[in-house]
């Protein structure tokens, strides 16, 4: 069968080769893409601002609080992928379960989530770069928000684009290597600041350990979304695993427990160097913290090198996730069936990555104010995908009681379906921080990079046919039927 033909309708075990995708990862690979991919550079450019806002004990209960809830959907993440490791992740889940639309809806509200954010690591590549190599900017192109772009400065993200979509291409097994090595050199830098802290740190300069109460905690709670997106990209690579299902779903519930312990280790190590007035007065309090630790600048530029190699695990897993998501799409006819073409030599989505990786190639020329632009708009559609699966999951549980679940949880009582509850409760008091007169209601900016996503989303929205039955067979339907119209038409 051609790799661009729809899903066999077989309940619960169709045949995935008919995909063409090749299964060459294993558990230490997912592992590390789902790491990877929370490791971004956020815990660079945030922490000072963490240690300001809530103080050392406040950031991390929040982080702690944070972990705790993406555990709880990642245990709903877990049982899905389990059931059924389909390249896309939430699409199936979402078809399966609640028809066409809503799957369509989730997909995009993800795939937008994960764009913003591979365009944010494009940007946040030179911003890097300029703390080690000062006078990175050259030749003025024009001011964007206050911030002058450089061609030089702007070329460094663009080609570092370039070289990440072109090695995901070749190869999702290549692109995991070099994920693995990138992840080595970043826990060489945690174990050096661990050993920092612990030879040269102090207690005393932890203090104070709460500030502005309540609101600091929710100040650092609502960059969770942004922490710690990426351990569903897992779902997206799954029909590329080599794993047995069970393990499949585990590998999501230690990707999230390894990126919580890193960003409360990162917030420990720093605050343990400098004092609250240091860290406020710091450009990058982590880089600095380093410094002051081993009274070296050379030191201090490794840790930022450490926040680079964090942008470019990062971007790859997201990139991997997003080109996935939009194959899916188009596998499906949700969106132009280009998007569903594999490369004939690869099979990797390729018109996908060239996509997205044509996207990040841009985004370096908007300016470093993007960064902040870009976490804020990507979020709340995230948190509304976990939502959505969430709903999903509740809903799988009680219409398809005896659907193979290899990673089972709960139990085979209620156990199960109350964590799915608690999931889309912790998920909609997360959404409800992004609205009017919440700490993280968005900037005018952030509101029309969302809003552009959307509008464009509902074009395709409204192209898709009604009437299609959720169910295990939703999607051969639905090809079925857009076939139809267009011979039709």
């Amino acid at each position: 069968m051609s790799t661009n033909e729809p899903r066999s309708a077989v309940p619960d075990a169709p045949d995935r080769e008919d995909h063409g995708f090749k299964k060459v990862l294993g558990q230490l690979d997912a592992i590390a893409l789902g790491f990877g991919a929370m490791i971004g550079f956020g815990w660079v450019i945030l922490t000072g601002d963490w240690l300001a806002e809530a103080g050392t004990m406040g950031a991390v209960l929040a982080l702690v609080t944070g972990g705790l809830i993406m555990a709880v959907v990642g245990l709903v993440y877990g049982e899905l992928v389990a059931a059924m490791p389909y390249a896309g992740g939430e699409h199936n889940y979402l078809l399966r379960g609640m028809g066409a639309r809503w799957a369509f809806v989730g997909s995009w509200a993800i795939t937008g989530g994960y764009i913003t954010i591979v365009a944010f690591e494009a940007v946040a590549v030179p911003r890097t770069l300029q703390y080690i190599f000062p006078g990175l900017s050259q030749i003025p192109l024009w001011t964007v928000a206050g911030f002058e772009v450089n061609l030089t400065w702007a070329l460094v993200g663009a080609l570092t684009a370039v070289v990440i979509t072109a090695i995901n291409i070749r190869g999702v097994k290549h692109a995991s290597t070099v994920q693995i090595f990138v992840i080595l050199f970043l826990l060489i830098v945690g174990l050096m600041m661990l050993f920092g802290a612990f030879t040269r740190g102090s207690v005393a300069t932890m203090e104070p350990f709460f500030t502005s109460g309540t609101a600091g905690f929710f100040l650092v709670l609502v960059t969770v979304p942004f922490l710690f997106v990426g351990f569903d990209v897992i779902p997206q690579v799954s029909e590329e695993m080599h794993l047995p299902p069970k393990k499949l779903g585990g590998t999501i519930i230690i990707s999230v427990l390894l990126a919580a312990a890193w960003y409360v280790m990162v917030v420990l190590t720093t605050s343990s160097a400098m004092s609250g007035a240091d860290v406020a007065a710091a450009d990058i309090a982590v880089a600095d913290a380093m410094g002051t630790m081993f009274s070296s600048t050379a030191v201090a530029n490794l840790l930022i090198a450490g926040g680079l190699a964090g942008i470019l695990t990062s971007w790859n897993s997201l990139l991997m996730g997003a080109s996935r998501l939009l194959w899916a799409l188009g596998n499906s006819r949700m969106v132009p069936q280009w998007f569903g073409r594999l490369h004939p030599k690869y099979a990797t989505p390729a018109n996908a990555l060239l996509f997205v990786g044509a996207l990040s190639f841009v985004a370096p020329f908007f300016g470093a104010e993007m960064l902040g632009w870009l976490v804020d708009s990507g979020s709340p559609s995230i948190v509304i995908a976990y939502a959505l699966v969430s709903v999903v999951f509740v809903i799988l549980r009680r219409r398809e009681p005896g659907m193979d679940r290899p990673f089972r949880i709960g139990g085979h009582g209620h156990g199960g379906t109350a964590i799915g509850v608690l999931s889309v409760v912790l998920c909609l008091a997360l959404i409800s921080l992004y609205l009017p007169g919440m700490p993280a209601f968005l900037s005018t900016p952030a509101w029309t990079i969302f809003g552009l996503w959307w509008l464009l989303g509902l074009v395709f929205l409204l192209r898709i046919p009604t009437g299609i039955r959720p169910g295990p067979d939703a999607e051969h339907r639905l090809v079925a039927e857009v076939e139809r119209r267009r011979r039709r038409g």
